[in-house]
């Protein structure tokens, strides 16, 4: 069994240096042309620049998506960024929602009970009225229209 693995982990790995070699090989042709041998020297000086230009950049570097060509110009546009959106959305927007004004008056109310059950302890009422609506203008159903309804007290 171990020969029969070791059979198979050899196969495997020739079929890989063969299959590295079948792509690293190319035709080429040998014969000799004499005369049909031409010397470009604008493509190379071309080429030359655009290596050199390349080659200021780290090879390593990848754009942020600010900016393709200069790493300096990516990494201010991303810190910019960043720090609007974070510190200066963010943080300003929860702090102005924090701070903003009660437009529904729930914290008013609350005070304004807390000052009612004050004045009213003070002057020795009772908390809750029990004559608050005057009861002429309280208009109740009579026994004949409630009928059968129960009424829980």
């Amino acid at each position: 069994m171990n020969s029969v693995l070791m059979n198979r982990i050899s196969v495997g790995r020739l079929a890989g240096i063969i299959n590295k070699r079948l792509v690293v090989t190319r035709s080429v042709s040998t014969s000799s042309k004499k005369h049909d041998t031409a010397v470009v020297t604008d493509v190379c000086e071309k080429q030359q620049s655009v290596v050199q230009e390349q080659s200021k950049v780290n090879k390593n570097w990848i754009s942020y998506g600010f900016h393709t060509k200069d790493k300096t110009e990516d990494r201010f546009w991303t810190h910019i960024t960043f720090f609007t959106t974070i510190t200066l959305c963010m943080t300003m927007g929860f702090l102005f929602f924090a701070y903003m004004p009660d437009h529904t008056f729930r914290e008013w109310a609350q005070r304004e009970a807390f000052l009612e059950i004050a004045r009213r302890e003070k002057n020795g009422l009772p908390l809750l009225d029990p004559n608050l609506i005057d009861l002429s203008k309280v208009q109740l159903p009579s026994d004949e229209e409630l009928g059968d309804t129960e009424i829980i007290i």
